[in-house]
């Protein structure tokens, strides 16, 4: 299994960005794909996730209503629209196969990318 992120950079407040993932080793129309990311000094924050029928979708309450889920499935690749972006949403951005799995206040998932950084800053 491979997720290889890419599209983070330097945004300023309120601006956008849009991240990508490729996914290979596996057969990705029949998973569920999550967005989490980590800021610095913070634990793994589950962001979004989408099923594999590519239309149900859900969000974090902080995320909610500015960012966008979506996948590609004829590519093997996973999206992420970053608009109206906040100098909180600073974080390396990572995607994640399946659902995650919560534990002990943490999130976990059995394959994940490096991700991305994502910057917010003026």
């Amino acid at each position: 299994v491979q997720l290889v992120e890419s599209g983070g950079g330097l945004a300023q407040p309120g601006g956008s960005l849009r991240l990508s993932c490729l996914a290979s080793g596996f057969t990705f129309n029949t998973y569920a794909m999550s967005w989490a990311r980590q800021a610095p000094g913070k634990g793994l924050e589950w962001v979004s996730g989408i099923y594999e029928d590519v239309t149900t979708t859900y969000y974090s309450d902080s995320v909610k209503g500015r960012f966008t889920v979506s996948r590609d499935n004829a590519k093997n690749t996973l999206y992420l629209q970053l608009t109206s972006l906040k100098p909180e949403d600073t974080a390396l951005y990572r995607c994640a196969r399946d659902w995650p799995t919560y534990s002990n206040g943490s999130f976990y998932w059995d394959y994940s990318g490096q991700g991305t950084q994502v910057t917010v800053s003026s």
